[in-house]
């Protein structure tokens, strides 16, 4: 029986040729006709899939608030109720914060302001810096604390500086002003002033983007007492079993050096004036009415363009699935994950698997010994469908109706679940998504791969349509995931998620050969919602590898999926043609500039329509399945097209 393609082949457009353009070949007549909602910053294939579970779970947490009082089901609908009760928030003005910024105004030295920012960072205050417990990549049988940079307002350090945002900085400025005056200052322009001041000082101690995604480079063994002494009241306040911080990997070690030098008695009123604004920038969301609209007002317009704050159940189940995500994610996938969807799963990953494994076998630039160990980690390889083998329980965690309470108590939880890790075994069925998020991962620690279950749906799987779509949509995304075991990253770590060179140099050198073409591909590349803007080669670099060798592979396994049999043609398309167009309606998309820009910055995965494009301009089999010849916008010399896997 020939299954249906399903793909949207009457909406294909009649200009554009795929030859030229295949996103937009796909995707023109959509964008044409699509609007992007007043309150989302992009709209597309991750974004309509998002709104869909993020309806089903907001059935889920409105029956929960009917489930009996202590059950975990009865903490989601009243964490869910404080959220809804918009009244009470209003009433209450910044009064669930003032105790917290009562304390600020007691601090008289940097000992005791360092102390009041680690106490409060277990209930969801600010921090100078981030920490998260992660396994040890120098011995991923063990788990430990990661220290990493922080204290900014803005999104990261090149906001602070790049002339590109002078206007952001001005509304940032402005924006502070307002919140200041929320918190009544008599003095708010100069209050903003001075925390805009600190924080671009600050700014200056970061590390970019792309060296802080440098694995060797930020895996940095330290004992905090003996580097970092200046931290130490910081690090004793934070709620923590003993032991916790005698040994941490710091990410940044400069970043904590530089902050050191402005961590002096003469600049405690600066300090204080920054932890007074960043107090009110942690729980502006569960405050006011209006204080929200304010804090939107930046975050949410300037930032990304989106000129209409969320409605608020959609934030309501926003904060549930933060705190609570595995309560609703056990009746999510009850309702919506169906048996079949996870049998079907297991065979494509096995085929991708297997095509991995042939592809690294025949790998001509790569020596025999190092071939051995990458098939060694390719065997090693976790894959985890669906939902995880455990549910979290939170049966120690009480939620009553005061909203800050609320987020203070779950987060608290969760700081402690974190921390109470150290020492412990390694808990390899942890997730570290939910299983209503429309995601997927790879995990260098656990060598894992990780599908939540709203991702195994249309446009990305369907069991009951032809295996081209599949094989070139979640299939792809299976190899995607799978390459960043071997991206530049990845590649650093062995089979047992260990910090490894288990690389040769001349292999090294094959690899980085390839990868550094592929990077000046990327850099040539503009977001088409946001020119003048240029891509980041060398931040997207370690996704854009996954797409290329995920695409690949994914192809070789649909072929190998076919036996030597010829796929049939549907709607007119060949297997061939059908696999690539798959591809490009998955990354479906309409963005903002505002957006669109702020991801240039930050995001390490490449635009949508160059995900598309870019990546088939390096196969040959999409050359040979629509016939691209030179003169077609899509055509890329031989010589100049990337293999790598």
């Amino acid at each position: 029986m020939t299954l249906p393609s399903g793909l949207p082949v009457d909406d294909f457009s009649d200009r554009i040729r795929p030859q030229d353009d295949l996103f937009l070949h796909v995707h023109e007549r959509w964008l044409e006709r699509t609007e992007i909602p007043d309150d989302k910053a992009r709209w597309g294939s991750f974004a309509v899939l998002a709104e869909e579970a993020e309806r089903a779970v907001r059935e889920i947490v409105i029956e929960m608030q009917e489930a009996e009082p202590g059950t975990d089901a009865r903490k989601v609908g009243d964490l869910y109720a404080s959220f809804l009760d918009e009244a009470a928030a209003d009433a209450k003005g910044i009064d669930p914060i003032r105790p917290l910024l009562e304390r600020v105004e007691q601090v008289t030295d940097i000992e005791g302001l360092l102390a009041l920012i680690g106490d409060l960072e277990s209930i969801g205050g600010p921090s100078i810096a981030g920490q998260w417990v992660d396994t040890d990549p120098g011995d991923p049988g063990r788990y430990i604390v990661q220290m990493s940079q922080g204290g900014l307002g803005m999104p990261d350090e090149s906001y602070y500086r790049e002339e590109s945002f002078a206007e952001v900085r001005e509304a940032y400025l402005a924006h502070l002003t307002t919140m200041f005056g929320h918190l009544g200052s008599e003095h708010a322009e100069a209050d903003a002033a001075t925390v805009f001041a600190l924080e671009t000082e600050l700014a200056t101690h970061h590390w970019d983007r792309v060296a802080s995604r440098d694995d060797e480079k930020t895996y940095n063994l330290q004992r905090p007492a003996e580097a970092h002494p200046h931290l130490q009241p910081w690090l004793r306040a934070i709620r923590a079993p003993e032991g916790v911080f005698d040994e941490v990997v710091v990410r940044q070690p400069s970043y904590f050096e530089g902050l050191a030098t402005m961590l002096v008695e003469e600049r405690l009123d600066e300090w204080k004036a920054w932890l007074r604004m960043s107090i009110l920038h942690a729980f502006a969301s569960y405050l006011t009415t209006q204080i929200s609209r304010d804090q939107f007002a930046f975050y949410g317009t300037v930032l990304t363009g989106a000129s209409v704050q969320r409605e608020r159940w959609k934030r309501g189940v926003s904060l549930v699935e933060g705190l609570l995500g595995d309560a609703v994610g056990k009746i999510y996938v009850e309702r919506h994950f169906p048996p079949h969807a996870k049998a079907a799963m297991d065979v494509l990953i096995e085929h991708l698997v297997g095509a991995y494994r042939e592809s690294i076998a025949a790998l001509e630039w790569m020596s025999e010994g190092t071939r051995a160990r990458a098939l060694e980690k390719l065997e090693q390889f976790t894959p985890k469908i669906g939902y995880p083998a455990r549910w979290r329980d939170y049966g120690s965690l009480e939620i009553g109706d005061d909203l800050v309470a609320n987020v203070q108590a779950a987060t608290r939880f969760e700081h402690d679940r974190e921390l109470a890790k150290i020492g412990r075994p390694i808990d390899r069925d942890e997730w570290f998504m939910n299983p209503q998020t429309v995601n997927a991962y790879y995990n260098p620690g656990f060598n894992e791969i990780v599908f939540p279950a709203a991702i195994l749906q249309p446009p990305f799987f369907d069991a009951g349509r032809d295996a081209a779509s599949n094989f070139g949509a979640i299939g792809a995304v299976i190899g995607h995931e799978i390459g960043h075991g071997f991206d530049d990253q990845g590649s650093k770590y062995d089979g047992e998620g260990r910090l490894s060179d288990w690389w040769t140099d001349d292999d090294r050198a094959a690899f980085e050969e390839r990868t550094g073409s592929l990077i000046a591909q990327y850099d040539a590349l503009e977001p088409v919602a946001a020119p003048g803007t240029t891509v980041n080669g060398a931040l997207t670099i370690g996704e854009n590898i996954g797409d290329l060798g995920g695409l690949g592979i994914a192809w070789k396994a649909y072929v190998a999926s076919l036996g030597g049999e010829d796929a049939p043609v549907i709607d007119g398309y060949t297997g061939a043609q059908r696999f690539f167009l798959s591809w490009a309606y998955a990354w479906q998309l309409k963005i903002r500039t505002e957006e669109a820009i702020r991801l240039a910055s930050l995001d390490p995965h490449s635009p949508n329509e160059h995900r598309t494009n870019q990546v088939v301009k390096n196969l040959d089999a999409f050359v040979e399945a629509f016939d691209v010849r030179p003169g077609d916008e899509l055509w890329l010399d031989p010589a100049a097209r990337v293999t790598i896997w």
